[in-house]
């Protein structure tokens, strides 16, 4: 008994006394100290019992970790809760797989794939005989609840390859054998959940009662790794918030986006089509939307002239041949079509660079005529699959704002703050916010690891220099370049890509361009490609569904409507609508014999800013009655008066 008293006393003493222990950083840079062995968990709870409570995952020396990850001495550790940055994308991979598990317990045959997090939510790929329905998202979201409300524990279990591939093929699951075959690793992490397990890397939340506001979207295909060589699978779209109310918040927005769509509101106001007799991806524009893209590409060539651009024009086609010297044959070329005139190949222009070089090589230049800004409103063709093609924001022909300086190497700074500062006053004048990136090297690329980094830091220097916050995108830039991206953010608080700045030191090397220098020697330009709207088509389309159709006065492409209540007055409404037009004002007329109620309501649904009511009153006095499209009415005035207006409120763009 005494012996016995005495072991117990020295286990007390030297569990108090002498157990190993490991030593964690915290943010605030004061330290913890755990036992060996302790997880993210039990720092989180050693700080308080609150914060265990809300605690979602780790992060471990800056990388994402569970909460069941062990720590290791030294570590420096930030606990990840609902309120951190990091936790959005956890609880959405997390959802992605909470959903696979709805699926796999309803529809056991399915097989899995792969379920990433992404900017909108998540998505999950799988292979199944049947495509799914929109019952079936039904069923599949309250199994997913039901799922969640089980509060089932999430586990991280560390397998050999050799091992998980058993594991798989005995479910059947091919597609994960695959992924561990190319993955090449020893060991791979499989999480589970309940009856379902799956590959992945994690993080996760540490159990499906923490995944709280979720829903199931939409249903769509594609293509297993996205090659149309293989298996057709069934892509299932969702999102998921932290919070419930940002849920019904993004759910709202979605409707809105729907209502705004420019497909729907470009048919409604007579903008533009598309005819599979014509072939997807080619816009036809009518007189409205004509209207609306020259008084784009007006403001364009005015902008790039105060700014001292020269207009050029190039051809459609070149010679295959210079496509293959510019290395665009071989690292764009699906992106391109081809056609044959005289048994010469050619290519059908995906970009206007080509015959901008060509423009600076067809004379000697000096120093003295540098930079040299070519801007042209080019229109080119790429062939973009039919499964991405959405209007006009992905179509197969479209019109650049694309200009290319050649510069010296000296001027190469001025000219990228240029271009960023062209870029601001242009989305200032739309009210646009934006955000900017530099775009990194790609795999596939051409030219020196040198000539790369220059270019590379010559776009870092000027972003640091604007003052404005960016992002580093690695390995997206163009094959010839890096670039900077700009991304314009709509009224949804959606991101378009319009603007880019690509510094290219490549192609005047593959070109031979040269000017003289002040010393007498020949030397190599830089040059600039950028785009300031990018597309006109998808900018567009990016206008209709920011402003709804309702554009500004002065892009709108018809600015008044001159109405009549009875066809007493149309001699008048003539006489009106030829003022305006002789004026410059883009007007229509509606003499119809109509109720004016009727007429408003018409003009009212195509968005026309103002509608100039014409009665025996107004032409009694020589005059019209403007009302705004909100139903708003203005006092009478004379046609002049209204003349004059129309051109000062359109002087102040927006």
């Amino acid at each position: 008994m005494q012996a016995s008293m005495y072991r117990c006393l020295f286990c007390l003493t030297f569990k108090g006394y002498f157990m190993a222990t490991i030593n964690i950083s915290l943010p605030d840079n004061s330290s913890r100290e755990l036992p060996v062995g302790a997880t993210v968990y039990d720092l989180a709870a050693s700080i308080g019992a609150g914060l265990a409570k809300a605690a979602l995952a780790g992060k471990i020396n800056g990388q994402l970790a569970d909460l069941s990850a062990v720590l290791t001495d030294g570590a420096k550790v930030e606990i990840i809760t609902e309120k951190s940055p990091e936790a959005l994308e956890i609880v959405r991979h997390s959802t992605s797989h909470l959903m696979a598990q709805a699926v796999k317990e309803l529809f056991p045959q399915a097989k899995v794939t792969i379920g990433p997090a992404i900017e909108t939510g998540f998505y999950y790929d799988f292979d199944v005989e049947k495509p799914f329905t929109p019952d079936d998202l039904e069923r599949i979201e309250a199994k997913m609840l039901a799922l969640a409300s089980a509060d089932q524990k999430i586990e991280r279990h560390e397998y050999s390859s050799a091992d998980a591939i058993r594991m798989f093929e005995a479910m059947g699951e091919n597609y994960k054998t695959e992924l561990i075959n190319d993955l090449g690793v020893e060991t791979v992490s499989v999480y589970s959940q309940g009856s379902f397990s799956d590959l992945c890397r994690g993080p996760h939340v540490p159990s499906t009662s923490r995944i709280k506001a979720f829903k199931l979207l939409s249903i769509a295909g594609a293509y297993w790794r996205g090659n149309e060589n293989n298996r057709m699978l069934q892509r299932i779209y969702g999102t998921a918030f932290i919070d419930k109310k940002d849920l019904e918040a993004y759910l709202h927005r979605l409707e809105e986006a729907k209502r705004r769509d420019h497909r729907k509101i470009g048919k409604e106001l007579d903008l533009f089509s598309f005819s599979d007799e014509v072939g997807a991806g080619f816009p036809i524009w009518h007189p409205k939307g004509a209207m609306l893209r020259t008084v784009l590409e007006d403001f364009e060539r005015k902008e790039h002239l105060k700014r001292d651009y020269d207009i050029v024009v190039g051809p459609q086609i070149l010679k295959s041949e210079l496509w293959q010297r510019s290395g665009h044959y071989e690292n764009y070329r699906e992106n391109m079509y081809f056609t044959e005139v005289d048994e010469q190949s050619y290519g059908i222009k995906p970009m206007n660079c080509l015959s901008h070089m060509m423009i600076y090589k067809s004379q000697l230049r000096s120093y003295r005529d540098l930079p040299l800004r070519f801007f042209e409103l080019g229109t080119v063709h790429r062939h973009e699959r039919a499964g991405v093609l959405h209007g006009l924001m992905r179509v197969r022909c479209f019109t650049q704002d694309d200009a290319h300086i050649l510069c010296a190497p000296e001027q190469l700074d001025a000219e990228i703050k240029g271009v960023i500062s062209f870029v601001n006053d242009v989305m200032g004048i739309f009210g646009f916010e934006y955000e900017m990136e530099l775009s990194t090297r790609p795999e596939k690329s051409i030219g020196s690891d040198a000539d790369w980094e220059q270019a590379t830091d010559a776009l870092l220097s000027a972003l640091k220099d604007s003052g404005r916050p960016y992002e580093i995108n690695e390995g997206d830039g163009a094959f010839y370049g890096p670039k900077i991206d700009i991304k314009l953010r709509d009224c949804l608080d959606r991101r378009w890509q319009c603007a880019t700045i690509q510094c290219d030191f490549t192609l005047p090397e593959r070109f031979d361009l040269t000017y003289v220098a002040s010393d007498g020697e020949r030397k190599r330009p830089i040059m600039v490609h950028r785009v300031i709207l990018g597309s006109i088509e998808r900018f567009i389309g990016v206008l209709i569904e920011h402003f709804a159709g309702s554009f500004p006065l002065w892009i709108s492409p018809v600015q008044a409507i001159v109405v009549t209540v009875t066809d007493n007055q149309i001699p008048f409404a003539q006489e009106v609508y030829k003022k305006l037009r002789n004026a410059g004002i883009r007007v229509e007329r509606d003499v119809r014999n109509e109720k004016l109620s009727f007429k408003i309501r018409e003009a009212q649904l195509q968005k026309i800013p103002y509608m100039l009511v014409i009665g025996d009153k107004e032409v009694e006095h020589g005059a019209v009655t403007p009302r705004y499209r909100d139903g708003k009415n203005m006092p009478p005035m004379k046609p002049e008066e209204f003349i004059e207006f129309v051109i000062q409120e359109s002087k102040n763009y927006k």
